[in-house]
């Protein structure tokens, strides 16, 4: 109750930028104003006429060349998680021509125009939300995707969660706007759940208001695509609330079954096995979560799987090799898993039990450790 009051209450102060006339563009994005460079989200280079001819005359690259899932300028697109190293690492371009690149691409003006380009991908619109009745968890399940959509995980996610709270008696909400990413909204909310979230989706006064939520006591569960970004253009988000960067997963296969081992002393391991075995798109990360503080509770045996990446990054983690994971941030919750891109693991048996306990957990329930 403290921890929505204090919540309600932020409510009431004017966030900055999170007021915006009816129709008037929405002008409170990251990077707005931002130089065009190397670092730039490829979707906006995209989006500048000039810019994308600086790229085709230094790299002799067409970069609207290639799949629509790659250059489209309109979300969901892979454009929006991605910069220009990543997108001529794809189609063999020489990345020894990136400095040449940044310095005509700096002298680019960033105009009002450019700026309405790059928010437009996100939203303001606060949705009407009913949250059901009755004494059970009040849930969040957030699926806004600017980056890669892959819409079969996304749909069994939502499938599998939607009855998940029927059966169980939790009282959920669904959205898939970032405009819900306020203070008086989040505070009818005791943790959210990110559906496989891809790309930067929050804008600076909804990031905020997230961050306030989970210091005042909110949860955060997110699932695999969550954490699966080529690049992020929000530190704090892999950084600090994931705890790991994404480095990659196999490619030749992409989908292999592997041996999962639980850390019987986590207090998320009551309902697991010692260990199971199934198949999905295993991801490796840069770092190791423990570095940051989290408490592992899955991790996967890279000796029962193959690890065979499209572009060389580096997937072996060891013997040590994070699949699910929990931190405690303040007085806040998170938790972590990384299976989930198959349709078919919303419905396997101990990821289902995963799932359950860690959402509630995440919305308060138990130790938080």
């Amino acid at each position: 109750m403290l921890r929505s009051f204090v919540l309600a209450a932020a409510a009431a102060l004017a966030l900055p930028g999170m007021a915006q006339a009816k129709g008037a563009p929405l002008l409170d994005c990251p990077l707005r104003d931002a130089p065009y460079s190397i670092d730039t989200p490829f979707v906006d280079l995209l989006l500048n006429p000039a810019a994308k001819q600086a790229v085709q005359d230094v790299t002799g690259k067409d970069p609207t060349q290639g799949p629509p899932i790659f250059v489209g300028t309109k979300a969901p697109t892979f454009a929006a998680i991605l910069t220009i190293k990543e997108a001529l690492a794809f189609v063999g371009g020489d990345l020894s021509k990136l400095p040449a690149l940044d310095a005509k691409l700096r002298t680019i003006p960033v105009t009002g125009a450019d700026k309405v380009a790059r928010c437009e991908r996100y939203d303001s619109v606060v949705p009407k939300l009913t949250v059901p009745k009755g004494k059970g968890p009040r849930l969040l399940l957030f699926d806004k995707i600017n980056g890669f959509r892959d819409e079969p995980s996304v749909n069994a996610a939502r499938d599998a969660l939607t009855a998940m709270a029927k059966r169980q008696g939790w009282r959920m909400a669904v959205t898939d706007k970032g405009g819900a990413f306020n203070a008086r909204t989040l505070a009818q909310f005791d943790a959210v759940i990110w559906n496989n979230i891809s790309g930067d989706v929050l804008t600076l006064g909804q990031r905020k208001a997230f961050q306030q939520f989970l210091q005042s006591g909110g949860g955060f569960v997110g699932l695999h695509g969550s954490a699966g970004d080529p690049v992020y253009f929000w530190d704090w988000y892999p950084d600090k609330l994931i705890g790991a960067r994404f480095a990659g997963h196999p490619m030749d296969p992409q989908f292999q079954e592997a041996r999962i081992a639980v850390n019987k002393q986590h207090p998320l391991a009551a309902n697991l096995p010692a260990e199971w075995r199934m198949t999905d798109e295993w991801y490796s990360f840069k770092t190791n979560p423990r570095a940051v503080g989290a408490n592992v509770l899955l991790t996967l045996d890279e000796s029962t799987y193959t690890r065979v990446s499209r572009f060389g990054e580096p997937l072996d983690m060891g013997a040590d090799h994070p699949l699910a994971w929990t931190q405690c941030l303040g007085k806040g919750r998170m938790f972590y898993s990384a299976i989930g891109h198959l349709p078919a693991t919303y419905a396997q048996d101990q990821n289902v039990t995963l799932m359950r306990d860690a959402i509630a957990w995440a919305a308060g329930k138990g130790d938080c450790r």
